[in-house]
């Protein structure tokens, strides 16, 4: 075969196109492969580091918050208010503060000490969860008195090996805000760092070392453990905070570690200190040599192979092809319309060959064409023009309707301001004269109109929202049990007052048989009943209202049928009915009101819910709504006993159980509200059930409050400065709180509930707060408070127990006389651990002096008061020998 001009171009091309950049590529990969190596060292350390100084950062922070928190704590300043009266006030107060510091500990078992000190240094207030005495001064004290910072901590390297961490937090005065600030002492918090010792463990590569340094170079805390307490040499320090200044990997020998050459990454911590990673050079450059001899054989290869192998593809795939292309349109230059490619591939070159076929195809059809036009031009001119003309029709008709929606939307604002301020008015009157005139006489009327007329444009806002969020496409639906008598009762006690009112009467039809529970949204299926026979009452002047129910095996759906004898509607008006913001015509709003939302989101509710609403209604004559919803029968509900076959089944269940009228509770309950008003109808509420509250108004109140008092049940505000309720919550859940927490907040989208109910909520209600909604839910969990209750008090009578508790009555005088042993022999640790021994165990069984006395015992050994533990060792001695 001959080869072609361009063929030879082609090659000429090629070759240099391919080899060039090879070389370069190869020469390139060859020369910057230890840069890329230590690039990606550089990248797997430096994240690893930040990773761990970010951790480190993150588990201070924790600690800071917590001795921020102590500092603050009401039984703090409760213990430093007011000089006792006595000496047993005192210890009454000492031991409520302890119980706050261990009940710290106990949440976070890194915490070793929680200490007050005073500001000459004197610690007098310490606890220790591992029982040791309090500190005669710490080292670091001068420096806290000389600093004017909030917040310290302090690294303190032991004999051991190993390093303390001590966080420090001033004490002032209740007047800080209003007058010149009186420091009163400070809160020392010990801390075992076990984090900092798991971070300086982990390692990015085998035979790395992690190390901690201070600033004058002594390491802390090392993944070797033989090098803690040692030191570098300064010249080896300085170089390290070079390397911290820059943020890079640098080589270094480490002399006074090994003479090994390191690759070393360090960062500076927030005190000044030091945290670097320390890796063999050859470890992290091991793997580049290979890849350099591997990247020079794939050049040499690639340089022989790709422009032989170019060329040959390009040959098959495109030269051959374009000189037949060429070859061909040449003919169709002069003027030979029959010439046709032969089929190629599916590429680009065959769908060249197909266009080509069809151009000429196409020369060929519009030849044709052009022959024919030139007969039938003055018929082409006339189509166009009539189709012109019923564009500009369609053009005028949505004009029209464009128009129209203006018109209607400006009717929607009007309406709607006149339905929003109607009831603003009546509000905002009576509040006037409620607030001006103080002798009103029907102030409960004018009560009334206020209560009503807000639940009305509660209810219009409602209307709004709930239509946005279908035409947004988020409103959900909720599948649950509904007992569909109980439904109807609801319902007939709603409409049942607005037929009477109107001298209408209103009847309930069942159609049996019907199921006794479908599986729906009972919320949503209310309120589609209530929005038809709401309207129906209100376009009916006299006659009836009636309400169908029947079941429709066959499409298993549960059928509700309106009737009324109202006004009635054409068909015009049924068509426009269930469209959003339209009413039959503006007659009707004028007389009868409403925003035109209720119908529209009935609909669209019913068909969520698997079924629709239909109308059939003639004007003069009333109206009929049929609204379908979906059953959703499981096997045992299609059951012959899941239906209803008798009237005398049709009576609702009501659970009188579930109100305060029927029960009577002693219980403590916390609230958690920040806002004053609220804080106030709260407590009314709970007072008119017989309950009195505790407040606390802001979630660290609320968490400090509810690890000293024994709460019952809690109300958690969400919203709440200092700390909010959902972070309250989970410190209450850490802390091993285990009481119900109910949430009350005004954001109730499922998304909102979903995260309260994670972070230990157990129940979530909306604002503004649901009396009966709030009354259901405290009686339902004091339920379970109080039936756990009972079956305590019913095991602390019975025989069983009384066995048990004359066999520890047995035992009391051998407990006297440990406890006579131990004081003289002066064995306080063993004296002290008896003591709380004792103060669990006698408390259990019902031995108050017992568990009194000895909790007294125990919180003056632990507080170090030699000058009270001679009394309250008498006062257990004289408890013991009296039970005994």
């Amino acid at each position: 075969m001959k080869t072609s001009k361009l063929s030879i171009r082609l090659l000429w091309y090629i070759t240099p196109l391919v080899i060039l950049p090879l070389l370069f590529l190869g020469g390139f990969t060859l020369t910057n492969v230890t840069n890329s190596t230590k690039k990606q060292a550089e990248l797997i350390v430096s994240r690893f580091v930040e990773q761990q100084q970010q951790k480190i950062f993150n588990y201070i922070d924790s600690f800071h918050s917590i001795t921020r928190l102590l500092s603050t704590s009401p039984v703090l300043a409760d213990f430093l208010a007011r000089e006792p009266e006595s000496k047993n006030q005192y210890i009454e107060r000492l031991g409520e503060l302890m119980n706050v510091f261990a009940s710290y500990s106990e949440a976070y078992p890194d915490i070793v000490s929680i200490n007050y000190v005073a500001p000459d240094g004197k610690s007098d207030a310490f606890y220790s969860s591992q029982l040791t005495p309090a500190p005669d001064s710490y080292p670091f004290f001068d420096q806290v008195l000389q600093s004017n910072l909030r917040q310290q901590q302090f690294m303190i390297p032991k004999e051991d090996g190993s390093t303390s961490l001590y966080f420090v937090h001033p004490i002032y005065n209740i007047d800080y805000y209003l007058k010149q600030p009186q420091q009163l002492g400070f809160i020392v918090v010990h801390v075992e760092p076990s984090i900092l010792n798991a971070s300086i463990l982990e390692a990015p590569f085998n035979n790395t070392l992690n190390l901690f340094l201070t600033t004058k170079g002594q390491i802390l805390f090392s993944s070797d453990y033989d090098l803690r307490g040692s030191y570098l040499s300064e010249y080896e320090l300085e170089q390290i905070k070079r390397l911290a200044d820059y943020g890079k990997l640098a080589s270094i020998e480490l002399s006074s570690i090994d003479k090994e050459e390191r690759i070393i990454y360090a960062v500076q911590m927030t005190d000044g200190d030091y945290f670097i990673s320390t890796t063999p050079k050859d470890l992290l450059y091991q793997s580049g040599k290979a890849i350099s001899l591997i990247t020079a054989l794939i050049v040499i290869i690639s340089v022989i192979s790709l422009p032989i192998l170019i060329y040959i593809v390009v040959r098959n795939l495109l030269l051959t092809p374009v000189e037949l292309l060429g070859a061909a349109s040449h003919r169709v230059g002069d003027g030979d319309l029959s010439v046709y490619l032969p089929a190629h591939t599916n590429d680009e070159v065959g769908v060249l060959f197909n266009d080509f076929n069809h151009m000429v195809n196409q020369i060929r059809h519009y030849q044709d064409e052009l022959e024919e036009y030139k007969h039938h031009l003055e018929e082409k001119v006339e189509s166009r023009t009539k189709a012109l003309e019923a564009m500009n029709s369609k053009l005028e008709v949505a004009i029209a309707q464009a128009e129209q929606a203006n018109q209607l939307k400006s009717r929607f604002l009007a309406n709607m301001s006149h339905e929003i301020r109607t009831p603003l008015t009546a509000i905002m009157g009576f509040t006037e004269q409620l607030l001006h005139n103080k002798d009103a006489v029907n102030d409960e009327q004018h009560l009334s109109t206020i209560l009503r007329n807000s639940k009305h444009l509660l209810e219009l806002i409602n209307n709004i929202l709930d239509l946005s969020k279908i035409e947004a496409e988020k409103l959900a639906v909720e599948r649950g049990p509904c007992n569909v008598v109980q439904l109807i009762h609801d319902i007939d006690s709603i409409i049942r007052p607005l037929a009477n009112e109107k001298q209408l009467a209103f009847n309930i039809n069942y159609q049996l048989p019907v199921p006794k529970t479908i599986n729906s949204d009972t919320t949503r299926l209310k309120q589609i009943l209530i929005n038809i026979a709401s309207n129906a009452v209100k376009f009916t002047e006299k006659g009836s209202i009636s309400i169908d129910i029947s079941y429709n095996s066959n499409k298993q759906h549960l059928e509700f049928a309106i009737q009324d004898t109202g006004i009635g509607m054409s068909e015009r008006e049924v068509e426009r009915v269930f469209k959003p913001f339209e009413q039959a015509d503006a007659t009707t709003t004028r007389r009868f009101g409403g925003t035109g939302l209720g119908l529209c989101i009935s609909k669209n509710l019913a068909q969520l819910l698997g079924g629709d609403v239909q109308l059939i209604s003639e004007p003069g004559n009333g109206s009929c709504f049929t609204v379908q919803v979906a059953a959703h029968l499981n096997a045992e509900q299609l059951q012959n006993e899941g239906f209803i076959h008798s009237y005398e089944q049709l009576s609702p269940s009501k659970d009188v159980q579930l109100s305060f009228a029927a029960n009577s509770f002693d219980a403590n309950i916390l609230v958690a509200e920040d806002n004053p008003d609220n804080q106030l109808l709260i407590k009314l509420l709970l007072q008119t059930w017989g309950l009195e509250p505790d407040i606390a108004k802001n979630g660290a109140e609320a968490v400090e409050m509810a690890l000293v008092n024994d709460y019952q049940l809690i109300i958690m505000d969400m919203q709440m400065p200092v700390m909010g309720g959902l972070e309250a919550t989970q410190m209450l859940r850490h802390a091993a709180y285990d009481g119900p927490i109910i949430a009350l907040t005004a954001n109730v989208m499922k998304t909102d509930v979903d995260t309260y109910i994670e972070a230990g909520c157990d129940e979530a209600l909306a604002k503004p707060i649901d009396k009966d909604a709030l009354e259901q839910v405290l009686v339902s969990y004091l339920h379970i408070e109080k039936d756990s209750q009972n079956k305590w008090e019913n095991l602390l009578k019975s025989e069983k127990f009384q066995q048990i508790n004359d066999n520890y009555r047995s035992k009391l005088p051998d407990y006297l006389s440990q406890v006579v042993q131990l004081y003289r022999a002066k064995e306080w640790e063993a004296l002290r651990s008896l003591a709380h021994s004792l103060k669990g165990s006698a408390g259990c069984f019902s031995f108050e002096a017992i568990h009194k006395t000895a909790g007294q015992l125990e919180n003056a050994l632990r507080s170090n008061q030699t000058e009270q533990v001679e009394q309250c060792y008498n006062a257990l001695i004289d408890a013991l020998e009296e039970a005994s």
